[in-house]
C-alpha cells in the first residue's frame, strides 16, 4: 500500500471540510456529479478526435447508488477517468488557482472559513463534509491499469493499482453517522439532483433497494397467510438530461438558470445577471453567460481559471481557453456552443478562426449590454461596481472597439460625492460647459487625494475632480483614454491650475517680487526639483509639488508601467504660494541657514501631502526640530 502526504494547502482544506460548520452540505453531490459530467464531456470529445480512443463504445451516464445497510453513497461515471499522475495532481495537490485563492483566504476561524465555502465551490474536497472515508477507483480511457485512491480526510492518502473493467471513475463515500439518514434516502438524493443537476447533459441514474410487499389473493387472505416481503434492486433516471442552453428561453425559469449556473461555476450563490442568446444566419451558435455576485477569488491571479466552456454541436471542446472572451471579462461564467466550428478545433484555430472571432465580438456586446441593463438599477449597479469596476477599466485600455461603451459603464470616486461613485456622463452633465476637460488625481490613498493641496484651487472654483485611488491601474489606463465625448482627461498634478482672475500684469508682478527667493530655493534644492515657481493654485497651503509635463521620463512612465518595467523617479516641480505667510516671511529673510531649512521643509511637506516618500526622513525631523526650537 503506497502512502502519500497531502500538499500542505490540501491538508488545510480537508481540515476545514472535515470539521465544517457549513449548513449546505448537500452541494457535495452537485460537485461530484458536475465533475463526472466534465469527465464524460472530455471522453466524448476524444472519441471523435483521438484515433486511439475512437473504438471505445460507451453510453454516457452518471450512476448514484445508495446503500442503507452499508451507510454509503457511491457516484460513478464512464468518462475519461484518471491515472496515477492525474489522481495525485487532481486530488493530492491543489492544481487550480481558484482553490489556492480559497486556501489563502482561510483565517483559521472555523465559522468564518465555513462561510467561504459558500463563496467558492471547492469541488471534490466538499465530499469530506459528509464522509468518514472516501475511495476513488479510476481507470483512464486507453490505459490498462486502474488505481484506487483512499483517504479519511486527515494528513495522508493511499494510492494503489487495482483492477477495473471500464474507463471512468467510481467514488465510494462511507458516510458519517450523522449524515446517513440524509444521503441514503432516495427522495432526498433525488430532490438534490433535480435541484442542482437536472440539466446535466447526460442521464443520471439512481440505484437503490426497496422493500416490496407481495399482494395476497383473496383466498390466501382467508387462509390467514402473511404477505411476503422482498428486497428489489431498482434503477431510475432522475434528471432531464438536456443541455439547458439548448432549451428555448421561453421554456426556462429563473430557478433553472440559477441552478445551472451553480453547477457550472461551483458557486453557492445565485448569479447577479445572465444573458441567453441563440444566433442564426451566417453563423449559428448559442451562448449563455452569467455574471457572479461575488468576483472569482482568482480574478487577479495570472493563472486564473477561465469561466467559459466551449462546445461544438453540444460536444465539449475546452474549459481552459482564456481567449474565448477578452481577459477583462474573465469574471464571466458560461457556455459557448457553435454549430460551425470543426470538432478538432485547436487553440491556434480558435485564435485565428473568423467564426470564433464573430462569436467573441458578438458575445462581448451581449455581456456589455447586460451590464448596461444592470446600470439602470442604482443599487444593483453599486454591487456590480464593487466587484468589477477594475476589470472594466482594463477593458477601456484593451478593447478599442468597445471603448466608448465600456467608458459609459465605468464608475469613479469624486470630490462632489463622498457616498457614491459617478459616471463620466454625470460628471459632464453637472460641469460648466466651458470646462471641456475631465480633471482627475491619481494616488494610493483616497483620504490623501481628497486633502491634497492641489485640490484647493479646484474647490475654490467649484470644479469637480475624479479621485483615482487604484494607482497601479489608474496611472496607466487613464492617460490612455484620451477623451470622453470630446472632453479631454487632465491630471491635476501636471496641468495648469484653474484661472484665478488675475491679469497678466498682476501675475508678472508677483513673479518679479518673489524672483530672488525662488532662485535661492531652486539653488538650495538642486536636482531634487526640476523647477521652482510661484503659483496661484494654492489658498491654504504654502507649497505643492506637480509633475513636469515636459519631462520625457514622466511622459514615458505610463508606457513603461504598462510593460511592467521599473520607472525611474522624476524630479517634481515645486510650486510656492506667494499669499502664504511662510512664503512671504521667507521672501524677506536674510538668514541663509533659515532659507535652506525652510526650502527643504517646503519640498518635503508638499511631497508628504501627496503621499510621496521623502528621501531623508531623519534630515526632515532635524529641520523640523530646528524650526520648532526657534519658534519657542
Amino acid at each position: 500500500m503506497a502512502k502519500h502526504e497531502f500538499q500542505t494547502e490540501v491538508g488545510q482544506l480537508l481540515q476545514l471540510m472535515t470539521h465544517s460548520l457549513y449548513s449546505n452540505k448537500e452541494i457535495f453531490i452537485r460537485e461530484l456529479v458536475s465533475n463526472a459530467s466534465d469527465a464524460i464531456d472530455k471522453l466524448e470529445y476524444l472519441k471523435l478526435t483521438d484515433e486511439k480512443l475512437k473504438s471505445i463504445e460507451t453510453t454516457p451516464q452518471v450512476n448514484i447508488k445508495i446503500d442503507e445497510e452499508d451507510n454509503s453513497i457511491t457516484i460513478s461515471d464512464n468518462g475519461l477517468g484518471m491515472n496515477e499522475d492525474d489522481l495525485i495532481s487532481s486530488i493530492g495537490t491543489i492544481a487550480k488557482s481558484g482553490t489556492k485563492s480559497f486556501v489563502e483566504a482561510m483565517t483559521g476561524d472555523a465559522k468564518k472559513d465555513s462561510n467561504l465555502i459558500g463563496q467558492f465551490g471547492v469541488g471534490f474536497y466538499s465530499v469530506f463534509m459528509v464522509a468518514d472515508k472516501v475511495d476513488v477507483i479510476s481507470k483512464k480511457a486507453g490505459e490498462e491499469q486502474a488505481y484506487k485512491w483512499s483517504s479519511d480526510g486527515s494528513g495522508s492518502y493511499d494510492l494503489d493499482p487495482v483492477t477495473k473493467d471500464e474507463s471512468g471513475t467510481v467514488i465510494y463515500i462511507k458516510l458519517k453517522e450523522e449524515e446517513v439518514s440524509d444521503y441514503t434516502s432516495k427522495s432526498r438524493v433525488e430532490t438534490i439532483v433535480k435541484k442542482y443537476s437536472n440539466h446535466i447533459a447526460y442521464p443520471i441514474f439512481l440505484n437503490y433497494s426497496e422493500e416490496v410487499t407481495e399482494e395476497l389473493s383473496e383466498d390466501d387472505k382467508k387462509d390467514g397467510k402473511e404477505a411476503k416481503k422482498s428486497i428489489e434492486k431498482k434503477r431510475e433516471q432522475i434528471n432531464e438530461a438536456t443541455a439547458l442552453w439548448t432549451q428555448p428561453k421561453g421554456k426556462l425559469k429563473a430557478d433553472e438558470y440559477n441552478e445551472f449556473y451553480k453547477t457550472i461555476s461551483h458557486d453557492s450563490s445565485e448569479p447577479m445577471a445572465y444573458v441567453h442568446t441563440k444566433a442564426e444566419g451566417v453563423s449559428e451558435y448559442t451562448t449563455l453567460f452569467y455574471i457572479p455576485k461575488i468576483a472569482p477569488m482568482d480574478m487577479y491571479r495570472v493563472d486564473f481559471q477561465p469561466g467559459v466552456k466551449l462546445y461544438v454541436k453540444r460536444v465539449f471542446i475546452t474549459d481552459d481557453e482564456k481567449e474565448l472572451l477578452p481577459t477583462y471579462l474573465r469574471f464571466v461564467k458560461g457556455i459557448i456552443d457553435s454549430e460551425d466550428l470543426p470538432l478538432n478545433v485547436s487553440r491556434e484555430i480558435l485564435q485565428e478562426n473568423k467564426v470564433m472571432a464573430n462569436i467573441k465580438q458578438s458575445s462581448v456586446k451581449k455581456v456589455l449590454g447586460e451590464i448596461k441593463k444592470l446600470a439602470k438599477d442604482e443599487e444593483k449597479y453599486k454591487e456590480f461596481t464593487e466587484q468589477y469596476n477594475r476589470p472594466l477599466k482594463e477593458g477601456v485600455y484593451q478593447d478599442h472597439v468597445n471603448k466608448d461603451a465600456i467608458l459609459e459603464l465605468v464608475r469613479y470616486k469624486s470630490t462632489n460625492d463622498t457616498e457614491n461613485m459617478i459616471s463620466l456622463a454625470s460628471y459632464k452633465d453637472r460641469a460648466d460647459t466651458e470646462q471641456k476637460a475631465i480633471f482627475y488625481i491619481v494616488g494610493e490613498d483616497e483620504k490623501v487625494l481628497r486633502n491634497s493641496p492641489l485640490m484647493e484651487s479646484y474647490k475654490k472654483n467649484n470644479i469637480e475632480v475624479l479621485i483615482l485611488d487604484d494607482k497601479e491601474i489608474d496611472e496607466v489606463i487613464t492617460p490612455a483614454i484620451g477623451a470622453y465625448q470630446d472632453w479631454t482627461f487632465k491630471d491635476i498634478t501636471s496641468c495648469e491650475a484653474p484661472k484665478t482672475g488675475k491679469t497678466e500684469e498682476e501675475t508678472k508682478e508677483v513673479e518679479e517680487t518673489f524672483k530672488s527667493i525662488v532662485e535661492k530655493i531652486k539653488s538650495t534644492l538642486g536636482e531634487a526639483v526640476s523647477d521652482v515657481k510661484t503659483t496661484d493654485r494654492l489658498s491654504d497651503s504654502p507649497s505643492c509639488v506637480v509633475k513636469d509635463p515636459n519631462d520625457p521620463m514622466a511622459q514615458m512612465a505610463a508606457m513603461m508601467k504598462s510593460m511592467g518595467q521599473e520607472v525611474p523617479e522624476s524630479a517634481p516641480i515645486l510650486e510656492i504660494n506667494p499669499e502664504h505667510n511662510i512664503v512671504k516671511s521667507l521672501n524677506g529673510c536674510a538668514d541663509e541657514s533659515t532659507i535652506e531649512t525652510i526650502s527643504w521643509l517646503l519640498l518635503d511637506q508638499a511631497k508628504m501631502a501627496e503621499g510621496m516618500d521623502i528621501k531623508d526622513p531623519v534630515a526632515f525631523v532635524k529641520r523640523l526640530n530646528t524650526v520648532m526650537a526657534k519658534a519657542l
